[in-house]
């Protein structure tokens, strides 16, 4: 039985995310792992949570249990829809509902709104899991370069001049993979030409509360005055990534379709966690717990970029991100990361190879992420120091 030649062929060409399977790898050996995309464990409030979900179980076990509504825990949707109006989001005509993580989110978006062949235009590098995301829908990905204030609008005019584009992706605020944060004009301009080439845009902001330096950016969705943008949010990279509670928020029409495929999906997102959440921000000082992540990322940050500057060679350029928990680095042109990635794992350092953040997964790629956030400072500088050496090596 030929079980390969029976799969669906939107599926055949995809592959498992790079990141997952480095994962793997790194569980079986004493690595010091840059690879990573998730907020520190030492910030898990695991101990208040240990109390919530004891009184959940005592006092509200029953409800728990059950089925929910595909839209989400009221109380959870009242509670982001009013830390959203202080950012001004949500618009008369949005709705919000939660789901699975962020990356429903993306997903659900995407079901709803491309056919086959219509295409999406994405930052490049972007997130291996919204590309994958787009990829299973037969979706036709046009990569657009980053600069330092973020995706190079004029390109993407160019693309939605010649090409039928139904989607702009973008994360803005930080973004995954290169810690940049799109220009304020940039936003404004993403907009206006959502609006000129008639197509949507999703941005997704995980990381936008995390910010230790500089001042605040307003997402493009409190611009947005006509439903053209999708606005995806997480508690992942603010709480705990394994909760997989995200949200998004939409135009009322656009919602609709969401939440009928989110029924075919999962029904509705776990009600257990949903109510965690809720109490938690409701009981404790949720905001201080924010303010706690965003000084630890800013010295952890610090001290990469510090450790950056004294042990690489100088031919490496890298991002100095204002917030989030990635930075970017490019080696010279012609030189591939990936071999320079197995190299540095046999030293028991890992970083991601920026191969796996682009359109095209194959083609060699001179750049690689790295996490600061879950790494001690000891760690960070030891880590540093070990892939400098390499770097130095191969790059002589």
């Amino acid at each position: 039985m030929d079980i390969q030649s029976s799969l669906a062929s939107r599926v055949t060409s995809l592959k498992a995310s790079a990141i997952r399977e480095i994962f793997k790898m790194l569980g079986k050996a004493d690595v010091i792992s840059f690879a990573g995309g998730i907020p520190s464990p030492e910030l898990f409030p695991t101990q208040e949570w240990e109390g919530l979900l004891s009184d959940i179980m005592a006092n509200k076990g029953k409800s728990a249990l059950v089925y929910g509504v595909t839209e989400g825990y009221a109380p959870l949707i009242e509670l982001v829809t009013e830390r959203l109006k202080r950012d001004s989001i949500p618009h008369d005509f949005d709705q919000v509902v939660i789901t699975t993580g962020a990356q429903q989110a993306i997903d659900l978006a995407c079901k709803s709104l491309v056919n086959d062949g219509e295409g999406i235009i994405v930052e490049e590098p972007s997130f291996i899991g919204s590309l994958n995301s787009f990829r299973s829908y037969n979706a036709k990905l046009f990569g657009v370069e980053m600069a330092d204030d973020g995706i190079d609008t004029d390109k993407v005019e160019e693309i939605l001049k010649k090409e039928n584009i139904k989607i702009i992706y973008t994360i803005p605020t930080f973004q995954n993979p290169t810690g940049v944060t799109q220009s304020l004009e940039k936003r404004k301009k993403l907009l206006e030409l959502a609006e000129k080439y008639d197509c949507y845009i999703i941005e997704d902001n995980p990381y936008g509360e995390l910010r230790f330096r500089g001042e605040n950016v307003p997402a493009i969705k409190t611009m947005d005055d006509n439903g053209r943008v999708i606005y995806v949010g997480s508690f992942s990279k603010t709480l705990a990534p394994g909760i997989r509670v995200g949200f998004v928020c939409c135009h009322k029409d656009i919602m609709d379709r969401i939440v009928v495929v989110k029924q075919v999906n999962d029904v509705h997102t776990t009600l257990m966690m949903q109510m965690l959440v809720t109490d938690y921000i409701t009981k404790y000082d949720f905001d201080a717990h924010i303010k706690k992540g965003c000084e630890l990322y800013g010295e952890k940050c610090s001290v990469m970029l510090s450790a950056i500057e004294k042990y690489f060679p100088d031919c490496v350029k890298y991002t100095k991100p204002e917030g989030g928990i990635f930075l970017w680095c490019t080696l010279p042109e012609g030189v591939d990361a990936k071999p320079i990635f197995e190299k540095a794992v046999e030293r028991k350092v890992a970083f991601v190879p920026g191969s796996t953040c682009m359109v095209d997964l194959e083609a060699p790629c001179n750049c690689f992420r790295l996490n600061f956030s879950t790494a001690s400072n000891e760690d960070i500088e030891k880590g540093i120091k070990i892939l400098g050496d390499l770097l130095k090596e191969e790059l002589a």
